[in-house]
């Protein structure tokens, strides 16, 4: 597929990219090479072909669940405008 002037144009400004009159032949061939690249792309057989969640077929790895900071509630709560009950108190905004 071969792009015109006028669609590197276009897309040029939907990507909001300032481009010069001397640019346009290079992107539209640099685009018309990506076209035909994904049209090579859709032309491979996936019948059959289970998707993957991820391209390696290995187990995630896990950590324990462990704390790793300490408690500074009341330390963040002491410098705040209202506080109570441990939790802080705003304005209402909705009526």
């Amino acid at each position: 597929m071969s792009l015109s002037r006028q669609d590197v144009e276009k897309i040029a400004h939907l990507a909001r990219l300032q481009i010069t009159e001397e640019q346009i032949p290079g992107f539209a061939a640099q685009l018309s090479n990506i076209l035909a690249f994904v049209e090579q792309m859709n032309s491979a057989r996936t019948a059959g072909v289970e998707p993957m969640a991820h391209p390696f077929d290995t187990p995630t790895r896990m950590r324990d669940d462990v704390v790793t900071e300490i408690n500074e509630r009341e330390v963040m709560q002491s410098i705040a405008p209202a506080v109570e009950a441990g939790l802080y108190l705003v304005p209402k905004v909705i009526e």
